[in-house]
C-alpha cells in the first residue's frame, strides 16, 4: 500500500509538473495589462484611396500629394473633365489592388493615372486593371517623371496609349489591348520585359534609345508590332500578324532568338550598326496584302547571323553595302537571297530540290555540299 501511494504521489507530480509548463507562469508579470493585438496601422500600413485621404481636385477624381503607399478599396469609375489618379509626388507606389480604374465615354482629354508635377521619380503603379480613358491609360511621360516602374496592369481600350513612360523607367508583365495609339510606351534607358501588346490601332510596343525589350509579344497591331530606336537589345521576343512590320530597329541594335510570323511588311528591319542573329522568320510579307522580306538591312555594317528566313516576298534583302551575312537559311521566299553589291557573305549554297537519303543509325555523311562554317544555305 505504502508503495502504491508512493506510485501516485510521483504521478501527480508529473501531471502538476507537465500542466505548468503547457499553462506558463502562474504569477503575471509587473506593471499594467497591455494589449498584443496590432492596430490598424501595423495591419495595412498604407493609405487608402478615398475622398479623405486623397481628396480631389478640379481635375481629379483623386490626388495623391505625399510619398507613401497608397491602394485602392474598390472599382473606380471617370467623370467627365477629370483624371481618375493625379500623382504630384515623388516616392509613390500605387497599388490598384487587382481593382478597375474605368473612364467614360465623351469625358474629354484624360488619363486614368497621370503624374501632373514636372521632374518627379520613385513612383510605381501596379497590380489591376485601366481602361476606357479619355487619353493615355497610366502616364508618366508628360511631367517627365523618371526611375519609375509599371507592373501587372492590364490597359485596354484607352483613346490615347495604354502605357506612357518617360526616361529609365521599367514596364513588366503588362498587357495592352485596343488602345487608340500605342500598346506600350518607354522612352530612353528602359526595361520593358514579360509585356503582351494585342490589336493596338498603331505601334504595339515602342521605346526610345539605349532600353531592353525581352520576353514580350506583339500581336495584330495596326501598325509596327515592336519598334526600338538606337542601342535597343530585343531578346526572345513574338511579332505575330502585325499590319506593319513585325520587328523595326534603328542603328546599333541587337535582335537575337526573335519570332516574326505573317506581318504585313518586313518580319525584321534594321538601319546601321546592328546585329540580327538567331531568328526565325517566316510567312512575312502576307501576299498580296504587303510586300515584304524575313529580314530587312537599310543601312550597312550590320552583321546578319544564323537566321532563318522562309516564306515571304525576299528571304534576306540588303539594301545597302557593307553588311556581313553568315550561316543563315532560305527557303521558299519568292526571292531567297536579295543583296546589292560590295556586301560581305559566306558562300550561298543552293540545295533546293537536292534529293538526300534517309538516315537510320549512327552516322551519315554531309548533305550540305561545303564545309565552310559561315555558308548560307537555301533549301
Amino acid at each position: 500500500m505504502i508503495r502504491r501511494n508512493i506510485i501516485i504521489s510521483f504521478a501527480a507530480v508529473a501531471v502538476f509538473a507537465t500542466a505548468a509548463l503547457v499553462a506558463g507562469p502562474l504569477s503575471p508579470p509587473a506593471g499594467p495589462v497591455t494589449s498584443t493585438y496590432k492596430t490598424l496601422t501595423e495591419v495595412e500600413p498604407r493609405i487608402a484611396i478615398n475622398a479623405t485621404n486623397t481628396p480631389g481636385t478640379a481635375t481629379s477624381l483623386f490626388k495623391i500629394t505625399a510619398p507613401g503607399s497608397y491602394y485602392l478599396t474598390g472599382n473606380i469609375t471617370g467623370v467627365v473633365g477629370k483624371h481618375g489618379i493625379e500623382i504630384a509626388a515623388s516616392g509613390v507606389t500605387l497599388d490598384l489592388n487587382g481593382f478597375n480604374l474605368v473612364g467614360v465615354p465623351a469625358m474629354g482629354f484624360l488619363d486614368g493615372v497621370n503624374v501632373t508635377v514636372t521632374g518627379l521619380s520613385n513612383i510605381a503603379v501596379v497590380n489591376g486593371s485601366v481602361r476606357s480613358w479619355g487619353d493615355d491609360g497610366v502616364d508618366f511621360a508628360t511631367a517627365s517623371a523618371t526611375n519609375c516602374r509599371v507592373e501587372g496592369l492590364l490597359v485596354s481600350g484607352n483613346t490615347g496609349s495604354g502605357i506612357v513612360t518617360y526616361i529609365g523607367c521599367t514596364v513588366t508583365k503588362c498587357s495592352a489591348y485596343s488602345n487608340q495609339v500605342i500598346g506600350i510606351s518607354a522612352s530612353f534607358g528602359c526595361t520593358v520585359t514579360d509585356c503582351t501588346s494585342y490589336s493596338n490601332q498603331n505601334v504595339g510596343i515602342s521605346t526610345g534609345g539605349g532600353c531592353t525589350i525581352a520576353n514580350c509579344s506583339s500581336y495584330g497591331n495596326q501598325s509596327i508590332g515592336i519598334r526600338a530606336s538606337n542601342a535597343c537589345t530585343l531578346l526572345n521576343c513574338t511579332a505575330y500578324q502585325n499590319a506593319g512590320d513585325g520587328i523595326s530597329v534603328d542603328v546599333g541594335s541587337a535582335v537575337e532568338g526573335c519570332t516574326a510570323r505573317v506581318n504585313t511588311l518586313d518580319g525584321i528591319q534594321c538601319n546601321s550598326q546592328c546585329v540580327i542573329r538567331g531568328n526565325t522568320c517566316s510567312n512575312n510579307g502576307d501576299g498580296a496584302a504587303g510586300d515584304g522580306a524575313g529580314i530587312h538591312a537599310l543601312g550597312t555594317d550590320n552583321r546578319i547571323e544564323g537566321n532563318n528566313c522562309t516564306s515571304a516576298d525576299r528571304g534576306i534583302d540588303v539594301d545597302v553595302a557593307g553588311n556581313i551575312i553568315i550561316r543563315n537559311t532560305c527557303s521558299g521566299n519568292t526571292t531567297n537571297w536579295d543583296i546589292v553589291a560590295s556586301n560581305y557573305y559566306g558562300p550561298i549554297i543552293d540545295r533546293t530540290g537536292v534529293v538526300t537519303a534517309a538516315v537510320n543509325g549512327p552516322a551519315a555523311v554531309s548533305t550540305l555540299g561545303t564545309t565552310d562554317a559561315n555558308a548560307n544555305f537555301s533549301y
